[in-house]
């Protein structure tokens, strides 16, 4: 099996400098076109690891865990982040309150990504006690209690960076929130998949990132009206 443990990236490793898009300005797109491709990952990945479910059974054992820090179906790469990292104008950011859910002891989705400024809505429904730990260098940290009768919480993310959560009452709960300083982002579905759109025609650099695989870069050209197709292979190291 390979092992992944001596290449997990920090989350400081992801955040842009603070020059590289500080001048992104968003307006209206005229004749924007698109990417969009696959992640794969290259070799044959590890069966998923299972979790142990310790405390609170009687809710968090409901269904199986497994460790969602590689998930790999038919060789393609899901809970990637796709960005572009040179773009300096293009769409709007729309900084709307974007949802994480906690639901079964699991954090919902894997991995989360947003523009900066934007407020993410922590949920609750479980009906026990939860503790969202957040691992941020870029912004502010923060530890919060979050007991039955509290079902929502809310934390602003005003910095580009990749931040690790996890709970420090369930210590198999483990996800990602991706802020970046322009709103071309996605995350790749379960089959791999990923598309940004309105995207200005020009040369961009895309650049995949996975918690435990790293970075991955490609220039793309996008042309008017188009879809830009591009398709990464991604390597355990």
């Amino acid at each position: 099996m390979t092992k992944f443990g001596s290449i997990v990236l920090s989350a400081a490793m992801f955040a842009l400098p603070a020059t590289s898009m500080a001048q992104y300005k968003g307006g209206d797109v005229k004749d924007g076109g698109s990417i969009s491709g696959t992640v794969k990952f290259k070799g044959t990945a590890p069966a998923p690891k299972k979790l142990e479910v310790s405390k609170d059974k009687e809710v968090c054992g409901k269904s199986p865990k497994v460790d969602q820090s590689l998930v790999v179906n038919n060789g393609n790469l899901a809970n990637a982040v796709v960005t572009i990292t040179d773009i300096k104008t293009g769409k709007k950011i729309d900084a709307k309150k974007v949802t994480l859910d906690q639901k079964g002891c699991e954090y919902q989705p894997h991995v989360l990504a947003f523009p900066v400024g934007t407020t993410v809505e922590i949920l609750n429904p479980d009906g026990i006690l939860h503790n969202v730990h957040s691992y941020s260098k870029a912004n502010s940290p923060f530890n919060m209690a979050q007991p039955k009768f509290k079902k929502t919480l809310d934390v602003k993310i005003d910095k580009p960076e990749a931040i690790e959560v996890k709970c420090d009452v369930h210590g198999w709960m483990q996800g990602w929130l991706v802020a970046t300083e322009s709103p071309y982002v996605a995350v790749t579905d379960n089959s791999g998949n990923f598309k940004l759109t309105d995207v200005p025609p020009g040369s961009y650099t895309v650049e995949v990132w996975h918690e435990k695989l790293g970075k991955n870069t490609q220039k793309v050209s996008v042309k008017a009206k188009e879809d830009a197709k591009v398709s990464f292979e991604v390597a355990g190291k």
